[in-house]
């Protein structure tokens, strides 16, 4: 009860704040090619039941359509206002609607599209036992994550070996773990990160020291190391097919 609280309270201020910025933004959205300046994407939420999150669009009209999931800094599909938007994270922004909405938290795993949700192993499907966030562990470890695909042939591949075996295991210590107080860190951290990512990273560490997470998850949280291919929580097999849920 408390949780939702201050997701409605912070929801509210956070759009009226951020509309000094959002309202210029959606503008010039808007004057490049003038098609909507929002992208409606379905995602999946608590319960594995469907939701619609809203963005602010980066991307050409209909970019979805190409069947990827995952963006590469170099995706051709990122408009110039789009890449502007992704920089500073200005797409998360209008998704504090959906927190007011219900369908999110301000913190909590990342939603993801169906095709992925039904490739969770059954240790991921916990996921979905939360709202999903605007932020959490992950989304400040991995916040690079256009950065970590943009030379990759097969970014959707790349990234079920790279970084959800990774992003899946913090979200799940979020779940173990969560609080009040983790949830006003991780803002906090979320906010430090847009001025300093090193301190933001250190923070994050210095949480799952704390909760006495495995130092494996601690030291790819460093963000110091080559990400390798892993397989994800609760699997054997690293992933070598996106369309099935390895073993």
């Amino acid at each position: 009860m408390l949780k939702r609280a201050m997701d409605v309270v912070l929801a509210l201020l956070g759009l009226l704040v951020s509309s000094i910025v959002l309202v210029p933004t959606i503008i010039a959205i808007w004057l490049q090619d003038f098609h909507s300046p929002f992208y409606v994407a379905p995602r999946m939420g608590r319960g594995d039941v469907p939701f619609r999150m809203v963005k602010l669009r980066s991307m050409v009209v209909n970019a979805d359509r190409s069947g990827v999931d995952s963006t590469s800094a170099k995706d051709r599909r990122i408009t110039p206002v789009g890449h502007f938007i992704r920089s500073y994270k200005l797409d998360e922004l209008s998704q504090l609607w959906n927190v007011l909405t219900g369908d999110m938290s301000l913190v909590g795993p990342r939603p993801n599209v169906q095709r992925e949700t039904d490739c969770y192993t059954v240790q991921e499907k916990r996921l979905l036992s939360v709202r999903p966030g605007i932020t959490d562990l992950a989304s400040i470890v991995f916040s690079d994550e256009n950065e970590i695909l943009k030379d990759s042939a097969d970014p959707d591949l790349d990234y079920n070996q790279l970084i959800r075996p990774w992003k899946s295991r913090l979200g799940l210590v979020y779940i173990d773990h969560q609080s009040l107080w983790l949830d006003i860190r991780l803002i906090v951290l979320t906010a430090l990160a847009i001025i300093s990512r090193p301190r933001a990273l250190a923070g994050v560490q210095q949480i799952l020291v704390e909760l006495r997470v495995d130092e494996e998850l601690r030291r790819v949280a460093r963000r110091v190391d080559r990400l390798v291919p892993h397989p994800p929580p609760g699997a054997t097999e690293i992933v070598t097919d996106r369309t099935r849920v390895p073993r």
